[in-house]
């Protein structure tokens, strides 16, 4: 199951008794955030949770399935997302338990 943005506004307000739309109004805040620290190259590390930050993908030769012509892919920077190794054993114990 898919959770979007809204659902996960509805959640923290119904948990929290805060109004919905001020719990959205904090959500795109940090949303936005997170954005500018990828714009900016920077990171933000959340102890426990894990790390937001880009990556560079080096360029490589590709191939044109229908030529087989070789195309050169440039490099690029991507978004990434680096889990800590707390969360990564929890979501591990949470999903065994609960599949």
């Amino acid at each position: 199951m898919t959770k979007t943005r809204m659902d996960i506004i509805a959640s923290i307000s119904k948990g929290t008794g805060i109004p919905v739309k001020e719990v959205r109004t904090v959500i795109e805040s940090f949303l936005e955030e997170v954005k500018e620290v990828y714009y900016t190259n920077n990171r933000i590390e959340f102890r426990g949770f894990g790390v937001f930050g880009n990556k560079f993908r080096k360029g490589r030769i590709g191939r044109n399935p229908r030529t087989n012509e070789e195309v050169k892919i440039p490099g690029r920077w991507l978004p990434s997302f680096k889990p800590s190794k707390v969360l990564k054993k929890e979501v591990e114990n949470k999903v065994f338990t609960a599949g």
